[in-house]
């Protein structure tokens, strides 16, 4: 690894000079122990965004059951938008599809925190584990 470019100091800059290092093919003068270590850490970047994503789904659609009488189209709206975003995110990566009960899971368990927070519910209001399958969850017939 000869590089000028200090990772810890200017990692804008770094990353800059490891693509062009990469592009030219001089492996030998690049950083790979760093350069590994970030592409570990973006692919874990894409899994979090995924729980995210499903926690902000499957926190709307517990209200939108256990307070049917606070339905609006602010929440319909966000309940569809966090499902167009799920899907574009997998479309970008097809492979966090095979952990998906656990990534699903996941989300619940922070779904069911801040529902119980968000509503003033108590939290066994709210089943334990996930009540909606994957599929259920991107496809139920959630209507205004």
């Amino acid at each position: 690894m000869q590089t000028d470019v200090n990772y810890d100091k200017d990692f804008h800059k770094w990353s800059q000079k490891q693509t062009k290092l990469l592009r030219e093919g001089k492996l030998d003068k690049a950083d790979i122990e760093h350069i590994a270590e970030e592409i570990d850490s973006m692919g874990k970047s894409e899994k979090r965004e995924l729980v995210s994503r499903l926690t902000v789904l499957l926190l709307h659609l517990l209200k939108w059951e256990y307070q049917p009488g606070k339905r609006s189209k602010s929440r319909l709206f966000s309940i569809e938008e966090q499902r167009d975003m799920i899907i574009d995110h997998l479309e970008d990566n097809p492979s966090l599809k095979i952990n998906m009960d656990e990534s699903r899971a996941k989300a619940y368990k922070y779904a069911r925190r801040k529902a119980e927070n968000e509503t003033g519910l108590d939290k066994e209001t709210f089943p334990e584990d996930c009540p909606y399958s994957f599929e259920e969850a991107m496809g139920m017939d959630v209507k205004f």
